[in-house]
């Protein structure tokens, strides 16, 4: 997923506008978590979040399986054949099935690939390492996991803008209230922190709307992302390519940037 995807550039901009004097204060038990909710509150309405955002706010709860996790993160430290056991299985059983993937919608990756550069099998290898191809989105409610974390001191700094924009995304009907992600707010089809999907999110099905639930929306949105991150259409994107050196916005771990690089390639597209 982009790691945190991310960069929600009003909403960081808003947020440093306001100082640290105003932001609400952090905690690392669930017994502040209500109270910083009120805290919180005042700080996300002088960002721009409206009624229905509050709400959520409001009856987010503390997820302590959003702290557990966090707190047993060791970072990917396998050799690539065996990341690519434990996450693909096989490479001619995952390019096999992104193949298929790409023969049955063909004309969305080809145009996906006009307007972005961003190749098919970038695209399809990503969605089926984050999520299985949509099978696996998580099950913690976007807005708990999100505002645990900002009230967490671990990273409150860098989670609270992701934070404020999930709360926006509910405003806007980006997402529901009680609509599950990934533990640490990762949300949809390719795991995009609320931030990255504000800033980054497009409409790829052309029903007006922007929803990371959505498959189209989601590869169309992570195309752009990694086109606003420097991809350059056209171009290779094996080890050593500019390309690859895009792929590391996405996630910071070598052999997770090389299992792209290698599936994408036997996918084609």
């Amino acid at each position: 997923m982009p790691r945190p995807l991310l960069r929600a550039a009003a909403v960081l901009f808003a947020l440093a506008a306001t100082g640290p004097a105003l932001a609400a204060s952090c905690g690392n038990t669930p017994g502040g978590f209500n109270a910083w909710k009120q805290e919180f509150a005042a700080e996300a309405q002088r960002a721009g979040v409206g009624q229905r955002g509050i709400q959520a706010l409001m009856e987010a709860s503390y997820s302590q399986g959003t702290i557990n996790a966090d707190r047993n993160q060791k970072g990917v430290k396998y050799a690539l054949s065996d990341f690519i056991r434990i996450r693909l299985g096989s490479v001619d059983g995952f390019a096999a099935q992104g193949r298929k993937r790409l023969a049955a919608d063909r004309d969305f990756y080809r145009a996906i690939e006009q307007r972005y550069g961003v190749p098919a099998g970038i695209l399809i290898a990503i969605h089926g390492m984050e999520t299985g191809f949509g099978r696996n989105m998580g099950s913690t409610p976007v807005v708990s996991s999100i505002t645990t974390v900002a009230y967490d001191c671990r990273r409150s700094a860098f989670f609270t803008p992701h934070a404020i924009a999930a709360l926006q995304m509910v405003d806007r009907g980006m997402l529901s209230a009680s609509q599950k992600g990934a533990f640490h707010g990762e949300l949809g089809h390719t795991q995009f922190l609320p931030g990255n999907a504000m800033r980054y999110g497009v409409d790829g099905n052309g029903d007006g709307r922007v929803n990371f639930y959505d498959q189209h929306d989601a590869l169309a949105s992570t195309a752009n992302y990694l086109r606003a991150m420097g991809w350059k259409p056209g171009q290779p994107f094996q080890e050593g390519t500019v390309n690859f050196r895009v792929l590391n916005e996405w996630n910071a771990a070598t052999v997770y940037q090389q299992a792209i690089a290698l599936v994408a390639a036997r996918i084609g597209g």
